[in-house]
């Protein structure tokens, strides 16, 4: 054997070896969530402020003491997410007297046999534009009769909505999208990464509220301002999620966003042993419902989707959907009946879940090739009604966010008995500014 064919032999032996079981067990990585008793300096005592950042002098002995890596952290709940690349790490975090509590949060698994989110989805080939303004989204606007708020002159003007979601693949380069008001984008998962390169599940959600292509397309709040957050990991399943939600909704906190969009939930992981029962849909149990209840308390209109597990063996709403003080929105039919898949209620302590539906059986979306396609789901009826909320918000500035769900709630069609499968119905966002306008008017005035 000459050197040459040698050396190549080696080569190949090195990548053997680092391609093997045995060697991706050895790189695995573990995320684990520290909860920390303070916010250190003159906060160790009293009250503390939520927006106040963590203390970096933690954040560095941490790091420095256990060779962890700081991945995400949470203002409000004073949290930080470290990565390590050993588990027994644990007792060493808890040892420290500033930290509270620790919680595994992730496991790298290059091995594993990730669980896939089926997307039902159907393609309508589009040859010409059709004659109505809001095309093939006429149907899924005019059930909550948005053409008529459309019609008034409010499409979203002046509001700042955030879309949290898994990624808007090819939304700067889609001309559906070339009038969008991009105020900024934020990827909290792999922060060098474009929330332009990877899943176009954001891509659809956001089409709902601000494609638009007249005679095609035109979405719920096409004249809002945006900001697309990234923050599913669609690489695997785990609580980590959780906290790269929160560290979104803080970040559109910052930026004064009036509306959050949210077409994500949880309720299953890849290790089930971190999973929650369904005795913890009580709003109160998971960071990630925590924190949207902690955003409406901070102003926010919280639109989550209900989730897409109605005819699985969850049956349930996810998590956030659980959340109080935010709408949670299920999923209809264009005949108006409950889509199969729509999550139910009610929530463990027994209020009304979903808040509200919306069309979510084939609705109009654009995908990742600047298509018109039908889609199936609630991450679709939320954007819907989100968008349209914004525009109802635009119209009636003088309203509170607890006000707006109060409204939005009131004017379902079945607000006087709802049930555990469309909350308090089909809203009529139209019906609410009649009612509501004179007051409005007066408020400006």
């Amino acid at each position: 054997m000459d050197r040459y064919a040698y050396k190549i032999k080696q080569l190949l032996l090195i990548l053997l070896i680092l391609i093997s079981p045995a060697f991706l067990q050895a790189s695995e990585h573990y995320m684990f969530r520290l909860y920390l008793s303070d916010k250190g300096g003159e906060q160790s005592h009293g009250l503390v402020d939520v927006d106040a950042p963590l203390y970096k002098p933690y954040i560095q002995q941490l790091e420095q003491q256990h060779k962890a890596c700081s991945i995400t952290q949470s203002r409000w709940f004073n949290t930080v997410v470290l990565s390590v690349s050993d588990s027994s790490v644990v007792e060493a975090f808890k040892a420290h007297s500033f930290v509270d509590s620790v919680q595994w949060v992730w496991k790298g698994d290059t091995s594993l046999n990730l669980k896939k989110r089926v997307k039902q989805e159907h393609m309508y080939p589009v040859d010409t534009p059709l004659k109505l303004k809001h095309g093939y989204a006429t149907d899924q606007i005019k059930m909550h009769r948005g053409d008529r708020l459309h019609a008034a002159g409010y499409q979203g003007d002046g509001l700042r909505i955030a879309v949290i979601d898994a990624g808007f693949k090819n939304v700067d380069q889609i001309g559906a999208f070339d009038s969008l008001r991009l105020e900024g984008t934020r990827n909290f998962v792999t922060p060098a990464r474009s929330v332009f390169e990877e899943d176009d599940h954001g891509t659809k959600v956001l089409s709902c509220m601000a494609a638009n292509i007249e005679g095609v397309m035109l979405g719920t709040a096409p004249n809002a301002k945006y900001w697309l957050l990234k923050s599913e990991d669609t690489r695997s399943e785990y609580p980590v999620e959780e906290d790269y939600w929160v560290a979104a909704v803080e970040f559109a906190d910052s930026v004064g966003v009036d509306v959050i969009s949210s077409s994500l939930g949880y309720f299953e992981f890849d290790n089930e042993q971190l999973e929650y029962p369904k005795t913890a849909l009580n709003g109160n149990t998971t960071l990630i419902s925590r924190a949207a209840t902690m955003a409406s308390q901070r102003g926010i209109l919280l639109f989550s989707s209900a989730g897409n597990e109605g005819n699985g063996s969850w049956r349930q709403i996810t998590f956030p959907a659980d959340a109080a003080q935010i709408v949670t929105v299920g999923a209809v039919t264009s005949s108006k009946k409950h889509s199969i898949f729509s999550s139910v209620g009610f929530t463990a302590d027994q209020r009304v879940k979903p808040d509200v539906v919306a069309m979510g059986t084939s609705c109009c979306i654009i995908n990742a090739e600047g298509e018109v396609s039908y889609a199936d789901g609630t991450s679709f009826s939320t954007p819907i009604l989100a968008g349209l909320a914004v525009c109802l918000w635009q119209a009636l500035p003088h309203l509170s966010n607890i006000e707006m769900i109060a409204l939005i709630q009131g004017m379902g069609n079945q607000y006087k008995k709802p049930d555990h499968e469309l909350g308090y119905g089909i809203p009529d966002v139209y019906k609410a500014y009649r009612k509501n306008r004179k007051k409005a008017a007066l408020h400006i005035n």
